[in-house]
This record gives C-alpha cells, sequence and structure tokens, in this order.
C-alpha cells in the first residue's frame, strides 16, 4: 500500500479510538493482529484477545483516552504520536506515547508502543 493509503488507515484507527467506536477499530485490524503493549512482556493476540481485555470489558478497572499529536506513514508502517490519559481507582495519569502500526491490504497486522515513561505506565497499570 502506498504511504497515503496507511496514512489514512492510521488516521481512521486513530479517529475510532477517540471516539471509543469499537466496530469501527475491529474493521481496521486483521484478525489475528499482533498487539505488543507497553509494559507487558508477551503480546496479545487476535482481535478477541483485545476485546476480552479492552476498556470497558467486564473485569477491566481501566480507561484510556488519547489525541493524535501528529501522523507519519510510509508504503508499510505508520506512527501516530498520541498525548494518552489513563483512569483508574480515582487516579489520572497522563503521558506520550508513539504508536507504530505494520499495515498491510487496509488492516494492521501489528502494533507497538513506546512512552516517555514506561516505568511510570507499568507502575501505574499494575
Amino acid at each position: 500500500m502506498s504511504a497515503d493509503e496507511n496514512l489514512r488507515v492510521a488516521k481512521a484507527l486513530t479517529d475510532a479510538f477517540e471516539s471509543m467506536d469499537m466496530t469501527a477499530m475491529d474493521r481496521l485490524m486483521a484478525d489475528d493482529v499482533i498487539w505488543h503493549e507497553i509494559g507487558r512482556s508477551e503480546p496479545r493476540r487476535g482481535k478477541a484477545s483485545l476485546r476480552e481485555e479492552a476498556p470497558g470489558s467486564s473485569g477491566v478497572d481501566y480507561e484510556i483516552t488519547g489525541t493524535a499529536h501528529d501522523i507519519l506513514a510510509s508504503d508499510d508502517h505508520a506512527v501516530v504520536l498520541t498525548n494518552a490519559t489513563a483512569t483508574r481507582g480515582g487516579k489520572t495519569f497522563e503521558y506520550r506515547t508513539a504508536e507504530i502500526y505494520h499495515i498491510k491490504d487496509g488492516k494492521i497486522t501489528e502494533r507497538w508502543a513506546f512512552s516517555d515513561d514506561t516505568a511510570a505506565i507499568a507502575a501505574f497499570f499494575a
């Protein structure tokens, strides 16, 4: 896919996340997506795994919101720079991430996240 097409996919996923449109997010990810998370040693594999532990799911005690700062793309990847806010147990934590997406045939096939303070994120969600 072209950089412009990948930019559109990353923008659509970002918009869906910002509006918590899980149906749109689902359409933009491959069924076997690999989802690397900050502070987690093993990635989640597949959309079903993501749904089980998404904010709003049973047993999930946090909420994450985010606003994209910038989106960059190439023929294989897109990078979204995000300002994020997590809420858990009455506490709020703000941080910045770089979300890196591998995109194939208009679908996110793999995602990596990196932040400005990995240790603080891991501690917040521990």
